[in-house]
């Protein structure tokens, strides 16, 4: 699965909107698709999101690693939910005969499981139309311009630049195991997973702690926090589009949240 924080470089609408007009986009989407109680809007708004992806020309075989990551996720959800939610039209009777029976499958619940897999389909969808068409740099700027003060907007950037750097250690550290005859992360059975597993987490939170040290060092010799009053190389300023887009966001979110109460 290619990791949610990376950047593709394009010149599509979604690249040259601003920052703050994409984490706009975000949160009110976000929480949007979260209220979402209708299979028909879940549905809806699971095919906008991908129309936006085809928009801003991200590639194809990253949505389709993100799906097929989901798809155990997603057949977890039916299992579960169509066994324990507490629905009233019953499918199948009850799996353990006692009493009044339990883990009836009902017809609620696999309704209730759609519902959720969709709504974590567009989900996931969603978040890489803003952080893989916004460098991280611009997206600290964003939430600085928009309030946010500036050492914490720079820790979580720097919390997801760190995200990639860590996967592809994970990967240079199993493969370093896989030199020393570990075959345990490829063909061994989920025993034998557990017990290789300090085997890599330990190489990487010592890496991940001298990289923390170096970056603590680096900080304090450019005297990071030392003037409140900050320059950037690069401005970032919103234009008519951006404000189009952010009206746009506010009405699809409130016709998605009013249509998920009224249908």
């Amino acid at each position: 699965m290619s990791s949610l924080i990376a950047y593709y470089p394009g010149k599509t609408i979604f690249h040259r909107l601003d920052p703050r007009a994409k984490i706009i986009f975000m949160l009110l989407v976000s929480t949007a698709i979260f209220t979402v109680q209708e299979i028909t809007i879940a549905l809806i708004v699971l095919v906008i999101m991908i129309l936006f992806w085809i928009i801003a020309r991200l590639p194809v075989r990253v949505l389709w690693g993100f799906m097929k990551v989901l798809l155990p996720i997603i057949g977890f959800l039916f299992i579960v939910q169509a066994i324990f939610y507490p629905g009233t039209t019953p499918l199948i009777k009850p799996l353990i005969p006692i009493g009044k029976g339990y883990g009836q499958i009902t017809l609620d619940g696999i309704l209730f499981a759609v519902l959720l897999a969709l709504r974590l389909m567009a989900m996931i969808i969603m978040l890489p139309l803003v952080s893989f068409t916004t460098p991280v740099q611009n997206f600290a700027l964003g939430m600085v311009k928009m309030g946010l003060p500036y050492k914490l907007a720079y820790t979580m950037t720097t919390a997801l630049n760190l995200v990639p750097i860590l996967q592809m250690e994970t990967g240079v550290i199993v493969d370093a195991q896989r030199l020393r005859a570990m075959q345990s992360f490829e063909k061994g059975k989920l025993g034998d997973k557990l017990r290789a597993y300090p085997a890599l987490v330990t190489p990487l939170v010592i890496g991940s702690m001298r990289r923390a040290q170096l970056m603590a060092v680096a900080m304090d010799s450019r005297a990071f926090g030392a003037s409140k009053s900050r320059t950037y190389l690069e401005d970032i300023q919103l234009h008519p589009w951006d404000w189009v887009f952010i009206i746009l966001t506010v009405a699809f979110s409130v016709v998605t949240v009013l249509g998920s109460y009224l249908l």
